[in-house]
């Protein structure tokens, strides 16, 4: 039976410093957008604002991160990279 949970995105930062990855909730809008700005947005380090699912903004400095990606929060026991 395939999983009918409704998708829960998230932009997920690891700090290039180390210690637990950053979670944001976002809008399920936007998100393909944001997506493939990412790589971009980490190249440059720049700064970027993001609407979370809250409606909250949140500013990042991107020159502080090391790996940035979206995901689904309902997605479990999967590991990074393989599928």
């Amino acid at each position: 039976m395939a999983d009918t949970k409704p998708e829960k995105p998230a932009l997920v930062l690891h700090l290039a410093t180390g210690g637990e990855p950053l979670l944001f909730a976002l809008p399920t809008e936007g998100v393909g957008e944001l997506s493939t700005r990412l790589s971009e947005l980490v190249r440059t380090g720049a700064v970027e604002t993001v609407k979370t699912k809250e409606g909250s903004d949140v500013t990042i400095n991107v020159a502080h991160i090391a790996v940035a990606y979206t995901d689904d929060l309902n997605r479990k026991g999967k590991v990074f990279g393989l599928h």
